[in-house]
């Protein structure tokens, strides 16, 4: 049995932010940070006061999380500080968040992170004078204020107006190993507080505070000792005065809390729903997916809908569930330009199988058009018409490479996508029969161009196809395009030309398009029986898998010092569902690898180590027993350490997520000139200063199938809906006659039996 929180995240847009520039304007971007880690960053708006982002995450957290904090930035490489405003969530104002949230200023009193480990008892008994002993032992995960990117932390204990302090130099993961006594003053037994404060200590500026931690003194004489690690807070008695005057934030958050059962728990429900789809559907009586499909809410169906999907994956019965929708759509549709335009459970489910499972390979094989970020320069002075033509010529230029790279694509297609494009093609072909043959073109279309090739030409980045949004003229030009796809994908060129008047000019091109994507329909349904099956299998294969390559910088250590000069070779890394492997080039026939269940942890490096914040560290086993670091650097095309740890810590996260032998600490820091540089410990084999941190992962369309958890989420959704398919399968039962009701009634009390026997 295993707890797991998810949180979904909808960064939507803001308003009213504070003017940075000296335009009058800002260049804002938004980080999120779980518990102090960035974990996202969205792209930057530029030049607005009022950004607009609409972008959409999925992070999966450990149970025990606290905060989550939204910063909004200003894109400004002048400034070293380029922090605006935040707004800070504790963990039950993250359960269900919709709305506008006031921005604050940050105040460096209440930016504080890390634990300190302490022991505190009380000594003495009968006539003996109490006193209060406090054993400050070490800390870690302190915040970084000074320049070479650690801090000179000192901790100051405070008790009945005596104080102590004691200070490390140059750490992060100071062991201070200090005991400190107090007269326990028994008059302040119901009111006295122990007051423990980290400081970074500057020699010149001001003290910066780290943070604190209080004890009742009360309870510490009724409990006599008491010992363990503490989250630093801030000092509360700050309030920023400019509170709710810098801007606000719109964002949707809600947070599932669920325990997943073992795979025994859930054998009944996977088994009935497979059952429900392997079954003909013979029209004369209600199918269990047509119960999940008729009281599913419109709220809840994209979420049902990729469960669904999800799980039918893993049963390796997809194609029979897709194909049950499909009939079921088709069986409520009389007019066929209405086809699949619904946001139905099919509609859904497509759209989900298209993301989820493969639709990222068919992307990247006409990616190539958003090589066109760039926008033609004006040399000389140029008329209106002369500029209307030239733009006309290069959107026909662009289009045709566009097309041109879809239609190449078709023979790329994973099997699985092609073998649900081919059902879909025959089942509304039996149920419109159109002499033109354009009806079952366009509910492919519907699908292709609609539901994911247009959002992702004028959202590459919502996509992963770019890094960054599109500036205002090139945004322009992308929703031109994705206009011109939706416009060949309706296949009807004279009701575009009406509509849009601009794309009268476009008129060939379209009309051409059209001939295209129907010859690459007619090529995707019919790749299932094609001569190159060989081909057709790899890519299939490649869908389910996480693989991930790269260029990176690389230093492997075995029980060797750190050298002085950079360590780092350029290697190129291929991450797979089993290794991790690198050379020194691409198709190079010598390559070293690790097997990634030997691997024990993977977490970032300390910046004061490499100057970089973009190093991480592999900490694998050998089968002789020693241990290996391999350090990278991830540096290339990144942004900072917050999209750093999107693209690839988390990626390794997950790779690693089901290896038993891991560690439960590590050190953030390099073992250079006999010590440690984090904790200045001089033993190389000390087992860490820092805990590892397995929790946080950002979900992808390429993870791993989890059926439990798809499973577990499936009968919530029946448990929640109930009473709504007791009602409707009555209903239907009573227009039907109980006769040709009678054969399912079965299979409906197993499924309301299943929900009952599971919740206890």
């Amino acid at each position: 049995m295993a707890k797991r929180s998810t949180l979904f995240i909808r960064i939507v847009e803001g308003k009213n932010l504070p003017i940075k520039d000296i335009t009058g304007s800002s260049d804002p971007y938004c980080i999120v940070k779980i518990d102090n880690e960035a974990i996202i960053r969205t792209a930057t708006i530029w030049k607005t006061l009022s950004p607009f982002w609409g972008e959409e995450y999925t992070v999966h957290l450990p149970p025990y999380f606290r905060t989550v904090s939204f910063y909004v930035l200003d894109e400004d490489s002048l400034r070293s500080e380029p922090t605006l405003i935040y707004v800070l969530l504790t963990w039950l104002k993250v359960k269900c968040v919709d709305g506008w949230m006031n921005l604050t200023e940050i105040d460096p009193d209440e930016e504080v992170q890390g634990e300190i480990h302490l022991q505190i008892s009380v000594l003495g008994d009968g006539d003996i004078p109490r006193k209060l002993c406090c054993q400050v032992l070490e800390a870690r995960d302190l915040a970084k204020k000074d320049r070479n990117g650690a801090s000179d932390p000192f901790v100051r204990v405070r008790y009945n107006g005596k104080t102590y302090e004691s200070v490390v130099k140059k750490s992060c993961y100071p062991r201070w190993n200090e005991s400190f006594e107090f007269e326990l003053d028994e008059t302040l037994s119901d009111t006295g507080l122990l007051s423990v404060e980290v400081w970074d200590w500057d020699l010149v500026s001001r003290n910066d505070f780290l943070g604190k931690v209080l004890f009742n003194i009360n309870k510490l004489q009724s409990a006599q000792q008491e010992e363990g690690w503490f989250r630093l807070g801030p000092d509360k008695s700050k309030h920023s005065e400019y509170e709710g005057t810098l801007g606000s934030l719109r964002l949707q958050l809600r947070l599932r809390d669920e325990v997943v059962l073992p795979s025994s728990h859930y054998k009944p429900l996977t088994e009935l729903l497979s059952q429900s789809v392997g079954s003909q559907l013979n029209g004369n009586w209600p199918d269990f997916i047509m119960l999940i499909d008729e009281t599913t809410t419109a709220e809840s169906r994209q979420e049902v809908a990729n469960n669904l999907v999800k799980l039918f994956l893993g049963q390796g019965l997809v194609k029979e569930f897709l194909d049950v929708l499909f009939k079921l759509e088709l069986e409520k549709t009389t007019e066929p330009n209405t086809l699949f335009r619904s946001n139905s459970l099919a509609s859904k489910s497509m759209e989900s199988f298209l993301k989820v499972n493969i639709g990222h390979l068919l992307l990247m094989n006409f990616s190539c058009v958003f090589w066109y970020y760039r926008c033609a320069g004006l040399h000389r002075q140029q008329t209106e018409s002369d500029i209307i033509q030239q733009s006309s010529s290069l959107l026909q230029s662009y289009l045709s490479e566009l097309l041109t790279s879809i239609l190449q694509s078709a023979s790329y297609c994973p099997l699985l996508i092609c073998q649900v494009f081919h059902q879909l093609y025959l089942r509304v072909q039996e149920r419109f029969p159109d002499p033109e043959y354009r009806v079952k073109f366009i509910a492919v279309t519907s699908f292709l161009c609609l539901r994911f090739i247009s959002p992702a030409i004028m959202s590459p980045k919502l996509f992963h196809l770019r890094e960054k949004h599109a500036d205002a003229r090139t945004s322009r030009t992308l929703l031109l395009l994705a206009k011109a796809v939706q416009t060949i994908g309706n296949m009807d060129t004279l009701a575009c030309c009406s509509k849009e008047p601009w794309m009268v000019c476009l008129q060939p091109a379209i009309q051409q398009g059209i001939t295209q994507l129907k010859d690459f329909i007619t090529k995707l349904v019919s790749c299932h029986e094609s001569e190159d099956l060989e081909l057709q299998t790899r890519m299939s294969l490649q869908c389910g898998t996480m693989e991930k390559e790269g260029f990176l910088f690389l230093h492997r250590t075995k029980d060797k010092c750190m050298p002085m000069t950079s360590p780092f070779k350029k290697y190129y890394v291929t991450l797979s569902k089993d290794t991790l492997s690198y050379s020194r080039t691409q198709h190079s026939k010598k390559s070293s690898s690790i097997s990634l269940p030997k691997i024990r942890a993977v977490e970032k490096v300390e910046e004061k180590c490499f100057g970089s914040a973009n190093v991480m560290q592999i900490i694998s086993s050998e089968d002789s027993g020693l241990q290996e670091t391999l350090y990278l650097d991830c540096k290339v095309r990144l942004f900072d350490v917050s999209l750093f740890h999107t693209l690839c810590l988390s990626v390794w996260l997950k790779a690693c997520s089901h290896n038993t032998n891991t560690m439960s600490c590590y050190h953030p820091g390099i073992y250079k000139a006999d010590r440690w540089s984090c904790c200045h410990q001089k033993e190389k084999s000390d087992s860490g200063c820092d805990k590892t941190r397995h929790g946080v992962t950002l979900q992808e369309w390429y993870d791993p199938l989890d059926p439990d958890l798809e499973a577990q989420l499936i009968y919530q959704h029946l448990r929640s809906v109930q009473q709504a398919m007791r009602d409707k399968y009555y209903m239907l039962r009573e227009q039907q006659g109980v006769k040709e009701a009678d054969s399912v009634r079965g299979k409906f009390s197993s499924l309301l039996s299943f929900c009952t026997v599971i919740v206890n």
